[in-house]
């Protein structure tokens, strides 16, 4: 008798998703945000060249149209924002292709929130506040706040916002990783990544929220840049245990600024023959009514249940992970 149809989590996971979902939508109903929806089959979606989507065939006879499972929510929500509605929160499934393994499955949970006239320290003030009330019971020490430059430099010996290929290729072959010249050639971003995911970011959040931020500009396609330096961003992310939950911007509201930004990420897109994609006109022409000033994160729902849970795979926390489907 075939059994394969069994859910891969126990009832007692399933539970422990419907409570967080819970405490998520009480934590910003104290607050005022208001939860709204948004289509997740768009006319458009993002640039970014480090994640690949999902494409969809609309026939509406007699026309065809190509449609784009979302990244996150983000354009819709932001067009929400630029009609007046005020901070807003939204749970939703966010598809990413092509990704799969211990922390990925192609369809996951997301969080996604913007608070109108936050900035990033005020959006890092309440992701604590958010994390502290999710993991009361779960005994996490008191949260760390780090620079990039800071975290990266101290693990690597390395300066992030000073790229020499020949000393970033020194380092990587000294340190096990010989691959690495070949992988990332002479892009920067590329570097970064790579050393960023092996050698720093495994030691962030020793039972403990960490909460970088200040990355360096080429890594922050939807972020303004820092007042203070024109080599930074205003973005942040979080980590438990060496985890990424999640990335926060103060966001971008200057809609050429966006538009260029798109252009750099479709020649780096064409550059490694990924497909390009169409800017999006609507989130360009909401910019460009007035983005009011505002910070936004986003959080991985199912990796937050996979350290409530003491889960080892992100498929251990899903009812039905892609391969099971």
């Amino acid at each position: 008798m075939q059994t394969d149809w069994r859910p891969s989590c126990s009832q007692d996971l399933l539970l422990l998703r419907a409570q967080l979902l819970q405490k998520i939508r009480r934590f910003f109903a104290q607050r005022d945000v208001l939860e709204v929806e948004t289509p997740l089959l768009c006319q458009g979606t993002g640039t970014d060249p480090q994640l690949s989507f999902f494409t969809s065939a609309y026939d509406l006879p007699p026309n065809r149209q190509t449609l784009y499972l979302q990244t996150s929510p983000e354009f819709a929500m932001k067009r929400l924002l630029a009609a007046g509605g005020g901070s807003i929160f939204q749970i939703c499934k966010a598809f990413r292709n092509g990704e799969a393994g211990r922390h990925h499955n192609p369809e996951f949970t997301l969080l996604e929130w913007y608070r109108v006239d936050f900035n990033l320290p005020q959006l890092m003030d309440e992701v604590d506040a958010l994390i502290s009330e999710l993991f009361a019971d779960f005994g996490l020490g008191c949260s760390e706040r780090s620079s990039y430059q800071n975290v990266f430099m101290s693990r690597t010996g390395l300066n992030p916002f000073e790229f020499d290929f020949d000393q970033y290729s020194a380092h990587a072959e000294s340190t096990g990783l010989p691959e690495a010249a070949g992988l990332c050639g002479h892009d920067p971003a590329a570097w970064l990544d790579l050393l960023f995911s092996h050698q720093v970011q495994p030691w962030l959040g020793d039972n403990a929220l960490a909460l970088v931020y200040g990355y360096p500009a080429c890594q922050s396609s939807l972020a303004r840049l820092s007042e203070e330096s024109l080599l930074t961003t205003e973005r942040v992310e979080i980590f438990i245990n060496g985890m990424e939950l999640g990335n926060g911007y103060h966001e971008l509201t200057d809609p050429t600024e966006q538009e260029c930004r798109f252009d750099r990420d479709n020649a780096i897109r064409q550059q490694r023959g990924l497909p390009v994609v169409s800017k999006d006109p609507r989130l360009l022409a909401a910019l460009k009514s007035g983005l009011p000033n505002c910070s936004g994160m986003a959080i991985g729902l199912d990796r937050v249940l996979m350290l409530l849970s003491g889960s080892n795979s992100i498929n251990d926390v899903l009812a039905f992970p892609v391969h099971h489907a």
